[in-house]
């Protein structure tokens, strides 16, 4: 039986402040990236626990997610491995919350606010191209509700059987 293929899955934050989007600088096997707080779906974790998390994190912020802004999919090769990579990556608006007293994950440098044209004019830096292109839908005004987002009680929880 020949392996199945499975994509990565990831979670990132849109958050915007006085026409300011909220960025992580990181540390990558590509350089120095600019990218929303964002990172892996976790064993045993809804996806609007994950953003929270990650963004937590990543941004030493809390953050509560309000609207799924899209779901996007790219394939990148790894600079790293060698190897084709294919991200699933659920993006949300939300409330940023308190900062937090804790240090930045491992590999964020800082956490910048940017402007519109100051994220296009750096989009060579971004991590993806998928960056620039969660922000604009959301500043198209792209936005699901949450509850069109379903996570049954298994994936937190015990498995029945």
């Amino acid at each position: 039986m020949s392996e199945v293929w499975k994509p990565s899955v990831t979670v990132a934050a849109i958050i915007e402040r006085d026409g300011r989007f909220l960025l992580v600088e990181e540390e990558t096997s590509d350089g120095v990236r600019f990218n929303q707080p964002a990172g892996h779906l976790d064993p045993n974790e809804s996806l609007i626990d994950a953003v929270a998390r990650e963004t937590m994190e990543e941004a030493a912020h809390e953050f509560t997610a309000t609207a799924l802004v899209g779901m996007y999919m790219s394939r990148y090769l790894s600079s790293r491995t060698g190897k084709e990579v294919t991200y699933l990556r659920f993006a949300f608006a939300g409330k940023l919350g308190r900062q937090l007293d804790q240090p930045l994950d491992e590999g964020i440098l800082r956490t910048v606010w940017m402007s519109y044209d100051e994220l296009v004019a750096s989009r060579d830096k971004h991590r993806s191209p998928l960056v620039l292109q969660c922000v604009d839908d959301y500043l198209a005004g792209k936005r699901a509700p949450l509850d069109v987002i379903y996570t049954h009680p298994s994936v937190v929880g015990a498995i029945d059987g």
